[in-house]
């Protein structure tokens, strides 16, 4: 549902870009719940009470047995474990040298290990692990930053006198607000200046900072009150406003100022909310879902439950499609949709879609969840570490033995349309895996995460890739950068696109492609657009017209028509796949798959040129979903006609 506020103001962006009209969501947690009636929704502090606790464990026997021994002996391997210090020289690697990985790993696997100690106590509560817990609440309390280096703001080492309230800041916030509701007695048996420092810290480096500032662009004030063009908001607004509610309704003591705290965050997530596509799409791909549309939930359920169910939007069209992009973006264990920057494979959390699933009343949801739950095993082995932080490895505890015992069912949809992102999915048939499978983007060139893609389609059959989409990298300093398109797997050369006239596409908002259609029948899905706006003027483009066609379970057919006003070089039709491409005679290519023994040809005009170019996959990321080696196909076109066309067909 959408409010009918035109953005005519926009026409004129900030850097003096022309702006698409848009209109917002009909939704707003700080209008709906106004900072007036917090008081009487809101429960005070210490009556808020949402899980057991070492002091108050009723409840924890309903945690499968075989969870809490395996948590338990987690715990006890970390009995003697070492708290590793920071040096400066590795936070500094990331100005130095653009690796972020080593700092980050130092830091997860310290919270990791925390949280680790802190559920084996909960479980056991004989205080066998409190002096380990102790230990490592001192040693995050004695960092400088809460933070990665990439999220400090280019300034090499962190400057503590100029907090900065970055994703893991505020998640480590979050983790010492859970620690202290678990264990405060406990720790304060050890020594009350334990929690008296978790409180000054958390204060001193999110909640206090948080009140300061509205300039941080996670924030999203500026993309509001500019009303001008810059970029909405993206997962870093619900996630980290999920740890700041934390830290406000568990640890702020003060009553009025915890308000004025949860009704900022509120009004923070409304920026997330008002520019949000409408058919719930997440442009940022589905490993982003977890902390955009998950966190989201995050936020609304610690508003639901610390209110008793007063705070409720789980109603709205919105948020239920929100939820719902998670299995629309579904292809086959372990494969979803990956434009942007997302991994080909990934695994769901599932406690955390059952949970959502379970507040929209999405039947969907909950049984791909159950799917997801038996799959990774979750009943046998610790959550600690699995879910990262304890907003959710705690409720996921909760809910666990519900999950397990709920029925599963893969979500293989026959057709996916997701109008306000332009992305459509297709399969040959609903409720199987089998045959081919179809996925296909329009949208522009300035997503959260961009690739520059429009236009971009991926190629299944039987749940395994045929043409693909490489994902992304490990990240670095260049990752984020102005530099960003000088990595090889942002380029549109390496996606399913054409290079025309030697030119890409360009990233930039108004690269975007126009008169984008989506029709499904029983015996095709067909996709058509202009992909002509993608590209600067210097590729020469009157027109191109793709359509993509799924003539279900039979084959997959493109086509592009064109019109140029000059020809300056070939046209390069790129194609991606991790299957071993051979020319079996002009106009074929076979490509074999050495997993499935399956091949399947791509025919073209045989007109066109062939070149295969290997792509040694060099990244631990990107190898995750593809090995060690993709393959680009190039096929080059040997005339200089100003306009015709070219198809291109996948059979198995």
């Amino acid at each position: 549902m959408k409010s009918t506020i035109p953005l005519a103001i926009l026409a004129i962006g900030l850097r003096g870009l022309p702006i698409v009209a848009q209109e917002f969501n009909d939704i707003s947690l700080a209008q709906l719940y106004q900072r007036s009636e917090l008081g009487r929704l809101i429960l005070p502090r210490n009556e808020w009470q949402p899980f057991p606790t070492c002091s108050r464990p009723e409840g924890l026997e309903d945690i499968p047995l075989a969870i809490r021994q395996a948590q338990i002996h987690a715990a006890e391997v970390l009995l003697d474990a070492e708290w590793d210090h920071f040096p400066a020289t590795v936070f500094l690697e990331y100005v130095r040298n653009g690796n972020r990985s080593n700092y980050e790993a130092l830091s997860f696997g310290r919270r990791q290990n925390l949280v680790t100690l802190v559920l084996g106590e909960l479980f056991e509560r004989q205080g066998r692990f409190m002096e380990q817990i102790v230990n490592g609440i001192w040693a995050v309390c004695e960092e400088s930053f809460w933070g990665v280096p990439a999220h400090n703001h280019g300034r090499g080492l962190p400057d503590v006198e100029q907090p900065i309230v970055d994703l893991f800041a505020a998640e480590t916030g979050a983790m010492m607000a859970w620690i202290h509701y678990l264990l405060a007695p406990q720790l304060d048996n050890v020594n009350p200046l334990v929690t008296k420092r978790m409180l000054l810290e958390t204060d001193k480096r999110i909640l206090t900072p948080y009140l300061e500032h509205n300039d941080w662009g996670w924030m999203g004030f500026g993309w509001r009150n500019r009303i001008g063009y810059e970029r909405p908001v993206n997962n870093w607004n619900p996630w980290i406003n999920s740890n700041i509610i934390t830290c406000a309704l568990l640890l702020e003591k003060d009553e009025q100022r915890r308000l004025d705290i949860v009704h900022k965050c509120m009004d923070s997530l409304d920026n997330f909310l008002l520019p949000y596509p409408a058919d719930g799409g997440c442009d940022e791909g589905p490993s982003y879902w977890g902390r955009a549309g998950a966190s989201l939930y995050d936020c609304l359920e610690l508003l639901f439950s610390a209110s008793n169910g007063a705070i409720d939007v789980f109603h709205h069209p919105l948020i239920q499609n929100i939820g719902a992009f998670i299995y629309k973006a579904y292809i086959s264990s372990p494969y979803f949709v990956n434009f942007a920057d997302a991994p080909a494979k990934m695994s769901i959390d599932a406690p955390i879609v059952f949970r959502y699933g379970k507040a929209v009343g999405d039947s969907t949801m909950i049984k791909f969840a159950a799917f997801a739950a038996h799959e990774q095993e979750l009943g046998r082995k610790a959550l600690a570490g699995h879910f990262g932080a304890l907003n959710r490895t705690l409720p996921a505890l909760v809910i666990l033995k519900e999950l397990l015992a709920t029925e599963p069912a893969e979500p293989l949809l026959g057709d996916v349309w997701l109008p306000d992102i332009q992305v459509m999915a297709a399969r040959s048939q609903e409720g199987s895996a089998d045959g081919f499978y179809l996925a296909a983007k329009g949208g522009h060139n300035d997503e959260s995460h961009n690739h520059n893609d429009v236009g971009n389609f991926l190629v299944y059959y039987d749940g395994r890739p045929v043409l693909v989409d490489a994902g992304r990298q490990t990240y670095t300093a260049k990752t984020f950068s102005s530099r960003r398109y000088e990595l090889w797997n942002n380029q549109s050369a390496y996606h399913n696109l054409p290079t025309i006239n030697g030119v890409m596409q360009k990233e930039g908002h108004l690269f975007r492609a126009q008169d984008v259609r989506y029709k499904a029948t029983n015996n095709k899905a067909l996709f058509t657009l202009d992909i002509a706006g993608a590209y600067p003027e210097d590729a020469q483009i009157k027109s191109w017209q793709r359509q993509i066609t799924l003539h279900r379970n039979k084959n997959i057919k493109i086509s592009d028509s064109f019109s140029l006003n000059q020809v300056l070089q070939p046209v390069d039709f790129n194609f991606l796949t991790p299957l071993e491409p051979r020319v079996t005679k002009p106009g074929e290519i076979r490509l074999f798959d050495g997993f499935s023994k399956k091949s399947f040809t791509l025919q073209f005009n045989s007109s066109l040129s062939p070149v295969i170019e290997d792509i040694d996959v060099d990244d631990r990321s990107m190898s995750k979903s593809w090995g060690n080696r993709l393959y680009r196909i190039v096929l080059s076109t040997a005339n200089d006609n100003l306009s015709g066309s070219y198809s291109f067909s996948i059979e198995d």
